[in-house]
């Protein structure tokens, strides 16, 4: 039965749903329970089995969730379940220096408590956010999902039709990529994409530490690259350390305990002993943003429209606001009567998030570079550019409000605020 909260679903014989989302990770899910709000049907496509995502135990895997994406959460009715796993993110300390140095004198410190709105962010598992989203899209009457991969796309001027590995067709108003950075979606609609190999391999694990982090999330500048220490509930925090490609793959393939000795002069002492609290991981660094988010009735959100470096963190927070955009483009088109996938409707969207994306990628790179080297002449600007922006408080705030996904023109689902 509909929800009375929210418009009633839309069903047509032509269509098996409005939406064909092709990835059933995070951002496809989320899209799904979004569009289920303001009364759109959509059918999940990916190829593995939704079993694969209730794992019981910790792997390591966590994200930080910017404030205005913990909104969003809040507004799916998914943060109720959630907040009792979620760590909140009540200081950032940014610092630079050379591992077994120390940080250098300047630094950055971010403290949640000059902005009204409440924490920064939440670092929330990857294990209870899965478990969460997949609950709710199977309790949800306006979501399907079909196992399988899909393998060709056509449009006409009704709809989408796409053909699945098994033979099966499904046909809806509009196709979204939410397949990563490699999207098949894209290719297959002629997207390219731009980017470039930064060079570097991210570790990722989460540690088990002997004292209270007390909520505060460390981002330590190396020449080789930043090491990201994120809390977690109890005495635990979420690593996200870079390294060259050869150094990281020397190291991934090292013992627990001599994993640990590598990191341990990385890491410091603050926090007392450490130990491995899940599962070692590595993924390549490298920006890749499509050149066009839209097609023919088609759209790309998340990692399939921009991958950036995760130095500050905003992957899966960028793609939450691809989602809160989209489906406010999408509702506002249904009230007045559009087609939800004409070209007019599609480009408000690719032309809201655009901009935003253009910013978050140049920004990252150029971070990543000036930051990741050793070079004295750019670090004696860098930090003195961290000293400088901690001195003023106009600056502290704005990087505060930044990080919290406050800034910019914000979808009302990021706002907490309804459709």
């Amino acid at each position: 039965m509909d929800n009375p909260a929210r418009p009633a679903i839309s069903r047509s014989m032509n269509f098996d749903s409005d939406l064909l989302i092709v990835g059933g990770g995070l951002n496809g899910p989320t899209l799904a329970l979004a569009a289920a709000q303001v009364g759109l049907s959509s059918t999940i496509i990916d190829a593995l089995p939704p079993e694969t995502q209730d794992a019981p135990g910790f792997d390591g895997r966590s994200y930080a969730l910017a404030l205005a994406s913990q909104k969003l959460l809040e507004a799916l009715g998914l943060w109720d379940g959630l907040e009792a796993q979620a760590q909140p993110m009540l200081e950032i300390k940014v610092t630079d220096g050379r591992a077994g140095e120390g940080p250098a004198p300047f630094f950055m410190h971010f403290d949640h408590a000059e902005i009204e709105e409440g924490p920064m962010g939440f670092m929330v598992e990857d294990r209870h956010l899965r478990a969460a989203l997949l609950a709710a899209t199977r309790a949800d009457p306006a979501i399907s999902r079909v196992q399988d991969r899909v393998v060709a796309q056509s449009t006409d001027h009704l709809g989408v039709e796409v053909t699945l590995a098994s033979g099966k067709t499904l046909r809806g108003r509009l196709l979204i990529g939410c397949d990563g950075r490699q999207s098949g979606t894209a290719e297959r609609a002629g997207i390219r994409r731009t980017g470039w190999d930064y060079g570097q391999t991210a570790l990722v694990c989460a540690i088990a530490h002997e004292r209270p982090h007390h909520g505060i999330a460390h981002q330590f500048f190396m020449p080789p690259g930043p090491l990201a220490i994120l809390p977690l509930t109890g005495n635990r925090s979420s690593i996200v350390w870079s390294e060259t490609h050869a150094n990281a793959a020397a190291i991934q393939a090292l013992s627990d305990e001599d994993y640990l000795t590598v990191l341990r002069p990385r890491f410091g002492d603050f926090l007392g002993e450490i130990a491995l609290g899940g599962a070692r991981y590595t993924y390549p660094l490298n920006l890749t943003v499509a050149q066009r988010f839209i097609a023919e009735r088609l759209a790309l959100v998340g990692d399939a429209a921009h991958g950036v470096h995760p130095i500050a963190g905003q992957g899966l927070n960028a793609g939450f606001r691809d989602i809160g955009a989209l489906i406010e483009v999408l509702s506002d088109a249904r009230k007045r009567g559009e087609d939800i996938a004409a070209p007019l409707v599609l480009e408000r969207y690719a032309q809201w998030r655009g901009f935003d994306v253009a910013t978050l990628a140049m920004a990252t790179d150029t971070f990543n570079k000036l930051f990741s080297n050793d070079n004295p002449v750019l670090r004696g600007i860098r930090d003195l550019g961290l000293g400088v922006v901690n001195a003023v408080p106009a600056f502290r705030r704005s990087f505060i409000r930044e990080a919290a996904g406050l800034t910019g023109d914000v979808p009302k689902l990021l706002k907490g605020q309804p459709l």
